[in-house]
């Protein structure tokens, strides 16, 4: 690092202690920005001070924020998502389709909506995208979160996440049906007049392994008025089934298939 003057260090220091920021401080000094956060850190060192970067959690400040897109969010987390939260690591994950581009842009927005501080980034992998958010504070949003799989530990809302989901029910289940779920065309075959005919309807499936979380899906369809039935698989109740011709045009207007 090169060396600098030391008043000109007690100057960089003496401002930033004044609220000025490092890109402002290095600016009016002339000199690296690396060098600012230096000094900084070991001007916080000296005085023993913790650094706590600053947050915009709705929880942790009292801020309002997007409930709507909470609610998605919320479904997109119980589905496909997971928090890592570590000494050196802290962020939301959101696992999408690497086809659905659509489904990437919207798990991003709903990231931005929420905490708009927090930095987003999509990342390709193998079959899928995976949408990061930055922040520790992502566990003060989803206290959900916890070491395990989500269908070996109890998944049960907070009254304020219900308050929400109750507020925005549709988002809610748009978010779960776009982690966990589909849309897709059944078919089956009746005789009629002695002729074998093919028919075609649209169904849509939502499958995952906890009955905390299909209990959470099931109950909010009940209150929209969603007609749905368990389609049990190799004897394990995992898949929810909506085929009802009403329940699916509901569905349809408030969800639609995954692009």
């Amino acid at each position: 690092m090169e060396e600098h003057n030391p008043s000109i260090r007690a100057r960089a220091v003496a401002l930033m202690r004044q609220g000025v920021p490092n890109r402002i401080v290095a600016e009016q000094l002339n000199i690296p920005r690396g060098t600012v956060g230096w000094w900084r850190s070991e001007d916080r060192k000296a005085r023993g001070e913790t650094y706590e970067p600053p947050t915009d959690c709705p929880q942790c400040t009292g801020r309002r924020f997007d409930q709507a897109a909470y609610a998605y969010l919320l479904g997109l987390y119980l589905g496909d998502g997971h928090i890592t939260s570590k000494r050196s690591q802290h962020h939301l994950s959101v696992f999408c389709n690497a086809t659905q581009t659509g489904l990437v842009a919207a798990a991003e927005q709903a990231m931005r909506r929420v905490m708009p501080q927090a930095s987003v980034r999509p990342r390709a992998k193998p079959g899928c995208v995976e949408v990061k958010s930055y922040t520790k504070h992502w566990t003060c949003m989803f206290p959900q979160h916890g070491p395990g799989k989500k269908h070996e530990r109890p998944i049960v809302l907070e009254p304020w996440q219900q308050t929400i989901v109750d507020a925005h029910p549709w988002e809610f289940v748009r978010g779960l049906i776009h982690s966990d779920g589909c849309r897709f065309t059944n078919w089956t075959t009746r005789v009629v007049a002695g002729e074998k005919k093919r028919y075609e309807y649209p169904r849509y499936f939502f499958t995952n392994k906890s009955d905390d979380i299909r209990t959470l899906y099931t109950d909010t369809l009940d209150k929209l008025g969603v007609e749905w039935a368990h389609c049990t698989r190799h004897g394990n109740p995992y898949n929810i089934s909506v085929a009802r011709k009403a329940s699916v045009a509901l569905l349809d207007v408030h969800v639609g298939p995954k692009y």
